[in-house]
C-alpha cells in the first residue's frame, strides 16, 4: 500500500517532535464549512481515501444539526463498508500500579498517598488469567504503571506467563500493552515475548497545557512520549496504538492532533496506527481536574463519527469508562473495539463475589459500564452484531505494512468475518448461557451469507469441527 501523507509545517522526519499547535489552531479557527464542501468530504472517506487536516477541520467546524447527522450516517456508512458488523472484544489487566510520574489527572499519580499500591505476583497473575478464561475472554492488555519495577524484562515475562496459562478450553492469544514509552533496545525486548499491539497515549496533544498535568517523573518529557511509537517503529513493533485523554484542553485540539499523529507515522513509517483511543476523564482517588474541557455527550459522539471518517481502516478502540448507553450509540458511527466485564483493581477478576462499588484508592478511575461479559455480548447480539476474539491476523503475520495491504483494498473483510464467526462458535460452545447460545447462532446463521461464497463450504466444515471439540481453527 503506497500512502500519500500531506506535507505540514513541522516535516515528518523520524523520531522527531511533529506538532506544531498554531498550525492546528490554525486549521481550527480558519476552516470553514458549508454543505457542499462537508458532502464532498463524507464521500471522499466513503471512497476510503483518508482525510487532510483541513478537511477534518471542515466536520470539526460543522454546526448544522442536519450536516451533524450526514456526518454521522457517513461514518455509519463507512464502517459497515470497512467492518461489517463485527465488534472485538477485549479485557484490560492490571499487573501492578506504582508509578513514579505525577500527572494531576490520575489517581495512580506519585503524590496520591491514598492509592493502595501493589503488583501482582506470578501466581496471582496465573489466577487472574485463569477467571478471566473461565469468562470467555481471548485478548487483553495489559497494564502498568510507569516506574522502574516494570522494566522490559518484566513486562516481557509477564507476557510470557499469560501466553502460558490454559484453563479447560481457555487461552489468551493476544496481548497487548499498555506501558511506560521505551527506549528501542527495551522496545525489542518486548517484541520478542509475542505482543500485539503497544500503546502509548500522548494524554494531551498540547504542550503548555501537558506541561500543566505533568509535575514529576518521566513523562514531563513531552517529546521524549511524542515519539514513544517511532522509537516502537524503529525497533520493529509495526503494530501500535495511540490516544488522548479527553477532558484535559480542547477537545477539537485533540482530535485534529490525533490525525497529525496518524500522518505522521504513516510519513515516516508506511503505516499508521493499528487503534486509537480516547478516553475521557473519570472520577478518580484525590482527582481535582477542572471541568473546563469536558467533553459532552453529544460532542463525543460527534468526534467518533469524524474519527472514523478520518481514518477508514484505523480500529477505534471504546472503554467501559463509558455508560452502555454512550457506547451503544458510539458503536454504530464507528467503534471496532470494546472491552467487557472489566475489572480495575489488581486481583478482582478471581473474586467471586462482585462488588457493587469501586474503591478508587485500589483503582485507576470510574468505570461507567460494569457489566459482565456476558451481558456486554447479549446486547451486542440483540442489536445484530458480530462479537469477535478474533487474533489471526497478529498470528498470521497480517500486522503493519503488511496489515494494511490486505484491508485497504478490503480484502480483510474477506477473513474477518468468517474468523469472528469461528471464535464466537467458541464462546457459545465454551461459555454462553442458553439465551446468548441461542440468540449467537442466530447471528452466526445470518453473518454466513456474508462470507465470500468460496468460503462459506469451508466455514460450514470448520463450524462444525467446533462444536465436535477442536479449537483455535482460524483463516
Amino acid at each position: 500500500m503506497i500512502f500519500t501523507p500531506q506535507k505540514y509545517k513541522l516535516p515528518d522526519v523520524s523520531m522527531q517532535a511533529f506538532i506544531d499547535a498554531d498550525e492546528i489552531w490554525d486549521y481550527i479557527n480558519n476552516t470553514n464549512s458549508n454543505e457542499l464542501l462537508v458532502r464532498n468530504i463524507i464521500n471522499k472517506s466513503i471512497s476510503k481515501q483518508r482525510l487532510t487536516l483541513e478537511e477534518v477541520a471542515v466536520l470539526v467546524n460543522t454546526t448544522d444539526p442536519q450536516l451533524v447527522e450526514e456526518i454521522k450516517q457517513g461514518a455509519k456508512t463507512l464502517k459497515k463498508q470497512v467492518y461489517g458488523n463485527r465488534i472485538v472484544l477485549f479485557a484490560p489487566l492490571y499487573i501492578g500500579n506504582y508509578c513514579s510520574n505525577n500527572c494531576m489527572y490520575c489517581g495512580f499519580r506519585s503524590s496520591n498517598t491514598n492509592t493502595k499500591r501493589m503488583t501482582l505476583n506470578d501466581e496471582q497473575i496465573v489466577h487472574e488469567v485463569e477467571a478471566l478464561e473461565d469468562n470467555g475472554q481471548k485478548r487483553l492488555i495489559l497494564v502498568y504503571g510507569e516506574h522502574k519495577n516494570y522494566s522490559p524484562e518484566y513486562i516481557a515475562h509477564t507476557v510470557r506467563l499469560v501466553y502460558g496459562v490454559k484453563k479447560g478450553n481457555g487461552e489468551i492469544r493476544r496481548v497487548n500493552i499498555n506501558a511506560a514509552p521505551l527506549d528501542i533496545e527495551g522496545y525489542k525486548i518486548v517484541k520478542e515475548a509475542g505482543i500485539g499491539t503497544y500503546q502509548v497515549f500522548q494524554e494531551t496533544y498540547h504542550p503548555e497545557a501537558y506541561k500543566q498535568y505533568h509535575l514529576g517523573g518521566k513523562k514531563t518529557d513531552y517529546n521524549w512520549r511524542l515519539t514513544a511509537l517511532d522509537r516502537a517503529m524503529e525497533a520493529g513493533i509495526d503494530d501500535v496504538g495511540i490516544g488522548a485523554l479527553f477532558g484535559l484542553y480542547d477537545w477539537r485540539f485533540e482530535l485534529l492532533s490525533l490525525i497529525r499523529h496518524v500522518n505522521h507515522l504513516e510519513a515516516c513509517y508506511n503505516v499508521g496506527p493499528h487503534t486509537i483511543s480516547f478516553p475521557r476523564i473519570q472520577e478518580a482517588s484525590s482527582l481535582d481536574i477542572s471541568n473546563k474541557y469536558a467533553v459532552n455527550d453529544e460532542d463525543f459522539l460527534k468526534m467518533i463519527a469524524i474519527l472514523r471518517l478520518a481514518v477508514p481502516y484505523t480500529g477505534l478502540i471504546l472503554t467501559a469508562r463509558e455508560s452502555d448507553n454512550v457506547r451503544k450509540e458510539a458503536i454504530s458511527y464507528g467503534i471496532s473495539q470494546i472491552d467487557g466485564g472489566t475489572k480495575l483493581e489488581l486481583g478482582a477478576y478471581q473474586e467471586k463475589e462482585k462488588k457493587t462499588k469501586q474503591d478508587l484508592d485500589r483503582e485507576q478511575f470510574q468505570i461507567n459500564d460494569n457489566r459482565t461479559l456476558s451481558e456486554v455480548i447479549d446486547e451486542l447480539l440483540e442489536n445484530g452484531y458480530l462479537p469477535s476474539f478474533c487474533t489471526a491476523c497478529y498470528r498470521r503475520g497480517r500486522t503493519g505494512e503488511h496489515f494494511m495491504e490486505f484491508s485497504v483494498p478490503g480484502f480483510i473483510k474477506r477473513f474477518c468475518t468468517p474468523n469472528a464467526i469461528l471464535t464466537l462458535a467458541e464462546y457459545i460452545c465454551d461459555y454462553a448461557t442458553p439465551d446468548v447460545s441461542k440468540k449467537g447462532w442466530e447471528v452466526i446463521e445470518r453473518n454466513i451469507p456474508q462470507v465470500e461464497d468460496k468460503f462459506q463450504t469451508e466455514l460450514l466444515q470448520r463450524i462444525e469441527r467446533i462444536k465436535t471439540g477442536e479449537r483455535d481453527i482460524y483463516f
